[in-house]
């Protein structure tokens, strides 16, 4: 059966798409889903606590945000420049998007903050992009942690008073160009009272690129190319998830960047976990049959993405479009500040 992009439609009101984030990270209402029945419970996030027990592992990914939005200018004309850092090559240079695109031919000079940092146009790729290549005095992620602003996602049209509020509390390993949104519900409070119950607390690294928010512009399915992204699993963390499955317990992933690369490198083991790094274009939708994740937790995600199209590879298309429905109806909130769903 053709899997069409049109069958993971749904109607969202604007005014529910979240555009702060909560006072209180842990105050989100949760929605917890069971795969197997459809039924839908509603609560508070902290009850998260109650759905682990003793012997499982949280699985959460501790990439860092940049502030990958930069404001510069053509020293030559003044015009304004706004570059959007997406990966880092080699060395001082990286992948970007520039807008607007037409005034950055290669050889531009773009400066910012009064030349604290400058940068120069090496080549201009085929989708739009740029590579560019930084100069500067000092160390540059000090650098750009005073010039740079968070690259919100579109569909948020807020400012962002606190920085803070875009990383997840365990966020260490800097990369992504976007938040693993799911874990931006936990506090230190939670998480220990989590560890506390016996819980092992697992960190993996995946860095999530901007193509996370592209729509899928394909109507067949099987056509859309994922975006690939960077991802790290430590020998420690590979061992001590093989060990829970081992003894019965069950593998929880926070967040879709979790769970791809937790598939992507059983996938590539055959069911078992080890040590790894590289890139994942994996593309997980109905039909996958899972590997290693037992359950997740997880944001409400946008109509017709290939996120919704993972949590329904794991929960079933009309349990979980049943349960956006649900969502909907009740008000919670949606997407990157929005509420939880917890997938069992």
């Amino acid at each position: 059966m053709t899997l069409k992009t049109s069958d993971f439609d749904f109607d969202l009101p604007e005014e529910l798409i979240a555009q702060t984030p909560l006072e209180n990270r842990a105050s989100s209402k949760l929605l917890i889903l069971d795969s197997k029945t459809g039924a839908i419970e509603d609560t508070q996030f902290p009850a998260i606590i109650d759905e682990l027990n003793e012997g499982d592992a949280l699985v959460m990914n501790d990439t860092r945000v940049l502030p990958a939005r930069l404001h510069g200018e053509k020293p030559d004309t003044g015009g304004h420049l706004e570059v959007l850092l997406l990966t880092n090559t080699t060395g001082d240079t990286w992948e970007t998007l520039i807008k607007p695109a037409k005034r950055a031919k290669k050889g531009t000079v773009i400066s910012f903050g009064n030349g604290a940092l400058k940068a120069v146009v090496d080549e201009e790729l085929e989708h739009g992009g740029r590579m560019i290549t930084f100069s500067y005095d000092g160390v540059f992620l000090e650098i750009l942690e005073s010039l740079g602003e968070m690259p919100l996602p579109p569909y948020i049209k807020e400012r962002l008073s606190d920085n803070d509020r875009y990383q997840t509390v365990y966020a260490k390993e800097n990369g992504s160009a976007a938040a693993p949104t799911a874990g931006l519900h936990f506090t230190p409070v939670v998480l220990k009272k989590i560890e506390d119950k016996g819980v092992k607390l697992v960190y993996l690294t995946l860095h999530v690129g901007l193509g996370t928010f592209r729509p899928v512009s394909v109507d067949d399915v099987e056509n859309h190319k994922m975006h690939s992204e960077f991802y790290r699993l430590t020998k420690d963390a590979a061992d001590t998830l093989n060990a829970v499955k081992e003894n019965g317990g069950k593998v929880v992933a926070v967040g879709t960047t979790s769970i791809r690369t937790l598939e992507t490198i059983g996938t590539k083991f055959d069911g078992k976990l080890q040590e790894d790094n590289g890139w994942t274009d994996i593309f997980i939708k109905p039909g996958y049959e899972f590997k290693i994740v037992d359950a997740f937790l997880t944001n409400f995600h946008l109509p017709m993405s290939t996120l919704i199209m993972l949590v329904s590879a794991f929960a079933g298309k009309e349990n979980v479009l049943h349960a956006y429905e649900h969502a909907v109806k009740e008000r919670y909130r949606f997407f990157s500040f929005g509420d939880a769903m917890f997938v069992k």
